[in-house]
C-alpha cells in the first residue's frame, strides 16, 4: 500500500505550471553541454533526514507526522526502506545516502547489530534491483552512541576506537554490497571540547590510522568506491580536526591519504567555518580533491547547523559555475543532507523541500552554462591576472627568476606597475545580468 497516495510521480512540466508538485526547471532528459540534467546534477536523497528526521531541536521535541515510524525493529526497518524507495521513485531521484544506524536498529552486541544490519540491507538491495535506484555512498553513524562521547577514531578511549572500526567494517560491506559508488568519513565528534585534556597530535595520528585501516580494508575486500572527507568546524564539539577543506587536505597529505580521500562538501558547514560553499568547491577542486556535495542551506541569522533545504539560486548558480569549472562530478553528487523545518510536519512537504531544491540546483546549472558560455566572467578575471601572463609574471611562474633578479628587475624599473581595478561591482552587475536575464 503506497504511503503517499497523494502523490504522482513527479513531472516536468515547465515554468508555466503552478502544479506545487511537479517539477518547473528540472528537466532531467534535458541535454546541456553534452549531459543531461540528470547526468549534471546527479541528485541523491538522504535517508536520515527523509525518513528519520523528527523535527526535534534543541529546544523542544520532534514534531514530525511519520506514519512509517512506529517501534525500532528490524521488521518495522524494513516497513521503512519500501517508503523511502517509494519515495525516491516518485521523486525521480537516481541516488541515495544512508548512515548505518538510521537504516538499522543498534542491537545490545555488535553481533546483533550487524544481524539486523543484514536484513535491513538484504531489502534495500532488492529495492535497488526493482528500481534502479542507486547508492551514491555509505556512512557510519560514529556519534550518536553514548560509547562516541569523546570521538571515535579520535576518542581517548582505545575500546571506542575499536568498535568504531568494527563499525565501518562493515558499514564498508554494506556498502559494497549495494554497489555503493563511494563512503564518506565524518565522524561528528572528531574534535575536542577542552584542550587541557586533549592529547592533539595523538587524536590527529589516530584520525589517521584509522582511515588508513579503511582504506586497506577497502582493498582487501575489493571494494572501488571513492572514499569521502566531510569537513565541518564546530557542533558539537568546539573545535573539529576536520574543521574546513583546507584543514582536510592539509591532513590527508600529511598522513599520505591524498591518494585515496576526496572531499564531500556541506553548505551548512561551510557557512559554519566561516566560508562560503563556492570558496570550498574551488578551492577542493584547484588543489584536486572535489569530490561529492551535500546540498543543503543554513540560516545566516543562526549559529548552527539547521541543513534547510537549498532555494537560493543565486547559491545554486555559484555552486554549479565552480563545479563546472573544475570539470563537474567524475564522482558524487548532489545529496540532499537536508531537512523540511519542524513546522513543516507532514509527509508531503518532504516532496515540496525535495521538489524546489532540484528546480534550484537546475535553474542554477542553467545560469552557470550561460555565465560559462559568453566568457564575460574569466576575461575579467584574465585581465586582472594580466601581468602573470608575459614577461616578469611569466618568468616568475616558470620558476626562473629569484630574489636577487627580482631585485635587479625592480632595482632598473624604480617602481612597481599601477595596479589593475577589481571591478568588483562590476562583475557583481553581470552576475545579476544572467540571474535576472528575461
Amino acid at each position: 500500500m503506497a504511503v503517499f497516495p497523494e502523490v504522482a510521480k513527479i513531472k516536468y512540466e515547465g515554468t508555466s505550471s503552478a502544479n506545487p508538485l511537479v517539477f518547473r526547471y528540472y528537466n532531467e532528459t534535458e541535454v546541456i553541454e553534452g549531459k543531461t540534467m540528470r547526468e549534471h546534477l546527479r541528485f541523491s536523497v538522504a535517508f536520515w533526514h527523509t525518513l528519520r528526521g523528527s523535527g526535534a531541536d534543541p529546544f523542544g521535541p520532534g514534531t514530525m507526522y511519520r506514519p512509517w515510524e512506529g517501534a525500532d525493529t528490524v521488521d518495522n526497518a524494513i516497513n521503512r526502506v519500501k517508503v523511502f524507495f517509494e519515495f525516491c521513485e516518485k521523486l525521480g531521484a537516481p541516488f541515495y545516502c544512508f548512515h548505518d544506524r538510521d537504516i538499522a536498529p543498534e542491537g545490545k552486541t555488535l553481533a546483533e547489530s550487524n544481524k539486523n544490519l543484514d536484513a535491513v540491507v538484504k531489502v534495500f538491495k532488492e529495492e535497488q534491483d526493482r528500481t534502479g535506484i542507486t547508492l551514491l555512498w555509505g556512512t557510519a553513524n560514529l556519534f550518536g552512541n553514548p560509547r562516541y562521547m569523546h570521538g571515535a577514531a579520535t576518542s581517548c578511549n582505545a575500546d571506542a576506537f575499536a568498535y568504531a572500526a568494527a563499525q565501518v567494517k562493515k558499514a564498508l560491506e554494506c556498502t559494497m554490497f549495494l554497489g555503493g559508488q563511494g563512503y564518506t568519513f565524518w565522524g561528528g565528534r572528531e574534535g575536542y571540547q577542552c584542550i587541557w585534556n586533549t592529547d592533539m597530535k595523538r587524536e590527529v595520528e589516530h584520525l589517521a590510522k584509522f582511515m588508513h585501516m579503511a582504506v586497506d580494508y577497502a582493498k582487501e575486500i575489493g571494494f572501488k568506491g571513492q572514499f569521502y572527507f566531510e569537513p565541518k568546524p564546530k557542533e558539537p564539539t568546539k573545535h573539529q580536526y576536520d574543521f574546513d577543506c583546507a584543514a582536510c587536505i592539509n591532513f590527508l597529505r600529511a598522513y599520505d591519504l591524498d591518494k585515496y580521500v576526496k572531499m564531500n562538501i556541506e553548505t551548512n558547514h561551510a557557512t559554519l567555518a566561516t566560508h562560503s560553499v563556492e570558496h570550498e568547491i574551488d578551492y577542493a577542486g584547484s588543489q584536486g580533491f572535489l569530490g561529492s556535495i551535500d546540498a543543503n542551506a543554513g540560516d545566516m541569522l543562526l549559529g548552527w547547523d539547521t541543513d534547510q533545504f537549498p532555494t537560493d539560486v543565486y547559491m545554486t548558480s555559484k555552486i554549479m559555475y565552480y563545479l563546472l569549472k573544475h570539470g563537474g562530478f567524475t564522482t558524487g553528487g548532489l545529496n540532499f543532507d537536508a531537512k523540511v523545518r519542524r513546522e513543516s510536519f507532514e509527509p508531503v512537504d518532504l516532496f515540496y523541500a525535495h521538489i524546489g531544491g532540484m528546480d534550484a540546483f537546475a535553474l542554477g546549472l542553467k545560469i552557470a552554462v550561460e555565465m560559462r558560455k559568453t566568457g564575460e566572467l574569466e576575461k575579467l578575471l584574465k585581465e586582472r591576472y594580466a601581468s602573470w601572463d608575459s614577461g616578469i609574471g611569466a618568468e616568475i611562474e616558470a620558476g626562473k627568476a629569484d630574489f636577487k633578479s627580482l631585485e635587479k628587475y625592480m632595482f632598473e624599473k624604480g617602481e612597481a606597475a599601477p595596479n589593475v581595478s577589481g571591478r568588483q561591482e562590476l562583475l557583481e552587475n553581470i552576475v545579476n545580468r544572467y540571474m535576472f536575464k528575461s
